[in-house]
Order: C-alpha cells, then sequence, then structure tokens
C-alpha cells in the first residue's frame, strides 16, 4: 500500500545551517497494518508522518501510494489527502464552528457530495466515537479526549485508506488518554491502516502489528510488538523499551505532606495506564509509612513501573540501618501489604537496608 525508499528531510536553520532529521528511511507499510512509531525526542518520528502526508515534504526520495510516487511533480494535493488521513495532538478543530460543521466542510470541498450525505455521515462518525449528542455544541463546550475524538471523526468522514496519528494522547489530561486510545482500538479492530507515533508504550504493545523504532533520524529497528518489547535486536532499543519511569519522595516527619505525595501517585498511575493498581499502592503506602515504619523517618520511597515488565513496586529505603526492619515487626501490622502485594524483597545497600515491595 505505501512503500517508501531513501527518504530524507533537511531543514534549513535561520543562520543557514542545516539539521537532517529524516536520513535514509526505508519501509513498506501493507494495507491494514498498525504499526506504532516509538523512539526518544527529537528522533524524526513526527516528521516522518508529516512528510508521507507532505506537510513537510521531503528533501529527497520516494512514498509511493497505491503505485504512484506522491512526490513526482504535478501529483495533486488534494488526492492524497483524501487517501491519507492525519490526527494531531494538538485536535486543530476551527473553534468557530460547530462540531457537525467541523466534520462535514472539507468532504463538502473535497468528496462532491450533498449537504444532507455529509451531515448523515458526520452523524454516524460522531455516534461512533461516542459524540453523537455534541453534534451541535462548539469545540469550547468539549475535553480535550472529546476534541480529539472529534478530529478522528473528521478524518475518518474522508473514507481515508491510511490514518496518521501523531502522539495523539501527549495534549490530553491523563484522565482522558483512555477514551481515545479506546476509539483508535477499535479503529484497529475494524482492519485500518494506521500509522501512530505514541509514548504510550502499553498501547503500543497491544495494538499493533508492527513497531518501528527510530533513533537518530532512522528506522533503527522494525518488528511485531514481541520482538521489539521482549527480545530487540539494537542497544539502543533495549535501553529505550527498558525504560523505567519512578517518582521519588522524602518522608522526614509525620507532617510530611502524604496528601500531596497520594495525589502525584494517582497521576503517575493514570499516565502510565496502570490505573488498577493505584488503590493497592495506596493501601501499601499508608501502611508502610504511617505504620509499619513509623519509627524509621527519613525514609525516602520511590514509586517505578517497567515497561518492559509492566512491573509496579514500591521501594523504602532507610539510611544507615544493617538489617531488616520487618524482624522486630508485628506480623499484623504486615498483613494487608502482603495481601495486596506479590512479594516483599528485602535487600541491604552500601546507603542502608531498603524494603521493595513488588504490587
Amino acid at each position: 500500500m505505501i512503500v517508501i525508499n531513501h527518504l530524507t528531510k533537511i531543514f534549513t536553520n535561520p543562520d543557514g545551517s542545516k539539521l537532517q532529521v529524516l536520513k535514509d528511511i526505508n519501509c513498506v507499510i501493507d494495507r491494514g497494518e498498525v504499526i506504532s512509531i516509538i523512539g526518544p525526542s527529537g528522533t524524526g518520528k513526527s516528521t516522518l508522518l508529516r512528510a508521507i502526508n507532505m506537510m513537510d515534504p521531503p528533501t529527497s526520495g520516494e512514498i509511493i501510494i497505491d503505485g504512484e510516487n506522491i512526490l513526482a511533480k504535478g501529483y495533486p494535493l488534494n488526492k492524497l489527502r483524501q487517501k491519507v488521513g492525519m490526527v494531531f495532538q494538538s485536535f486543530n478543530l476551527f473553534e468557530h464552528l460547530s462540531i457537525l460543521d467541523n466534520i462535514t466542510m472539507v468532504p463538502l470541498l473535497l468528496r462532491n457530495i450533498s449537504k444532507q450525505e455529509a451531515e448523515e455521515e458526520a452523524l454516524a462518525l460522531l455516534r461512533k466515537v461516542g459524540l453523537f449528542e455534541k453534534a451541535h455544541a462548539m469545540p469550547s463546550d468539549l475535553s480535550g479526549g472529546q476534541k480529539q475524538r472529534v478530529a478522528i471523526a473528521r478524518s475518518l468522514a474522508m473514507h481515508p485508506e491510511v490514518i496518521l496519528f501523531d502522539e495523539p494522547t501527549s495534549a490530553l489530561d491523563p484522565t482522558m488518554v483512555g477514551e481515545v486510545l479506546s476509539v483508535i482500538r477499535q479503529l484497529a479492530k475494524e482492519g485500518m491502516t494506521m500509522l501512530i507515533v505514541t509514548h504510550e508504550m502499553k498501547f503500543a504493545r497491544d495494538v499493533s502489528t508492527r513497531i518501528f523504532f527510530m533513533y537518530d533520524g532512522y528506522i533503527h529497528e522494525d518488528g511485531t510488538p514481541q520482538q521489539i518489547f521482549e527480545t530487540p535486536v539494537h542497544s539502543a532499543t533495549k535501553a529505550f523499551v527498558q525504560r523505567i519511569h519512578k517518582l521519588v519522595f522524602e518522608v522526614d516527619s509525620p507532617d510530611s505532606d502524604l496528601l500531596s505525595m497520594h495525589s502525584n501517585m494517582a497521576q503517575f498511575c493514570i499516565k502510565y495506564n496502570i490505573a488498577q493498581k493505584y488503590e493497592a499502592v495506596d493501601v501499601i503506602v499508608d501502611k508502610m509509612l504511617l505504620q509499619v515504619l513509623s519509627e524509621y523517618r527519613p525514609i525516602t520511597m520511590r514509586l517505578t513501573y517497567s515497561e518492559q515488565t509492566e512491573i509496579v513496586a514500591l521501594d523504602f529505603m532507610i539510611r544507615d540501618l544493617n538489617s531488616s526492619p520487618l524482624k522486630s515487626i508485628d506480623p499484623q501490622l504486615l498483613a494487608n501489604v502482603r495481601i495486596l502485594s506479590k512479594e516483599i524483597i528485602e535487600e541491604p545497600t552500601t546507603l542502608g537496608f531498603r524494603l521493595k515491595v513488588v504490587v
């Protein structure tokens, strides 16, 4: 469906210097594939999507869609826009138009259909993304997640062969991410061809047929989700997918701001799609800090999440302690912690003693 050969993109800075963002990109994208594009910031992920959609025309190479090189002189961009839809991270809705008009405007211009047909299709698409009742609302009346779902409906209104998603959840409050990902998952089940630049690793692993790991302007590794996340070939890929996210808190006294800490932990769990773990995290932290380890302050507490193993853990570090504090703790105090945890690891460190509770 899409063949990309030796694609490059070079930007010219205001001072005349050159920056090569894409370096010899080569890939084939078949109909029905869902490809997530992951990698560190600044490696060309979004630029690749914008090149495919000719929003940032490439410097050299070929992009062949359905047998036609869209970089050939005279290729009509309107034809490309009908084949390739794009959903941006910042929604890009027209604030002065209703939701219905946002969706029907471009099909009326490019698809040569009647207003009635355009509106009937738009209403069906709004129903599909769960926003039928918002047809006559204005964008300012919608949440970020709702706006992004409208943007998806607007893209679908052109009957595209492929949709490009440029970090579709990065501008959203963490509580709204799930509703957008749910719509994309449904499109994947229906066989829509999609390229998705995303930082949501669990989502990428679950929904994709293939993963592109981009690094330094190249597709550094191309493989199945299982291969990329479990047996990556390149060291850069391995380092990226094994990233561990963490929150660190210092608990010095009974007056430490535990309310703020719990709020930050809740947002952390939502952000990394582990909200189902928060209740256990919440209880364990309170039990450990207020009861089990109340005599051992100051304590450095760390909440961690590994993208590769999907392990959620709580570390409680007590400085200058040579042996486990659990030896002298009433087992009843630990009962709830043990019920909610997979294991409790007790280990000495160069700084003191650490208790690791795997949630």
